[in-house]
């Protein structure tokens, strides 16, 4: 009998890759708070988690010559947004840090809780195989 990782793990190994991407973004929106007419962004997370759960594959780029950049196939363009701000600054940059500083923090916790649920799934299977 084949083990389902799929559906095992259900959408966390995806939820993963895309709090891995969310840090990356809100960490660049972070230190570039003083930049002059920086904006900030983040993820779309609904529409990525949407299309998770209905298991639709995302389109992969494909690089056909050498001197092509290689996509983040992690998080497609369309998924990143710009932030709104609630006070806009002067100089056109759109970072808040305390608004940052508490998605970032979020971001973590909730990258945390997927990972705990993994190891915990890992480790029940690790039982089950031991026989224990």
């Amino acid at each position: 009998m084949a083990i389902n990782f799929d559906k095992l793990f259900g959408v966390h190994p995806q939820m993963l890759k895309l709090r891995g991407k969310r840090t990356e973004l809100l960490a660049d929106n972070l230190a570039n708070a003083d930049t002059p007419g920086y904006k900030a962004k983040d993820i779309d997370f609904k529409t990525v988690f949407k299309s998770a759960q209905s298991n639709v594959v995302p389109v992969e780029l494909e690089v056909t010559q050498a001197n092509h950049i290689m996509p983040d196939n992690h998080v497609a363009q369309g998924q990143i947004k710009y932030r709104i701000p609630t006070q806009p600054s002067i100089d056109g940059n759109t970072v808040e840090n305390q608004i940052e500083q508490a998605k970032y923090t979020e971001n973590a916790l909730q990258y945390q809780a997927s990972l705990r649920f993994l190891t915990g799934k890992i480790s029940g299977i690790m039982t089950a195989l031991r026989g224990e």
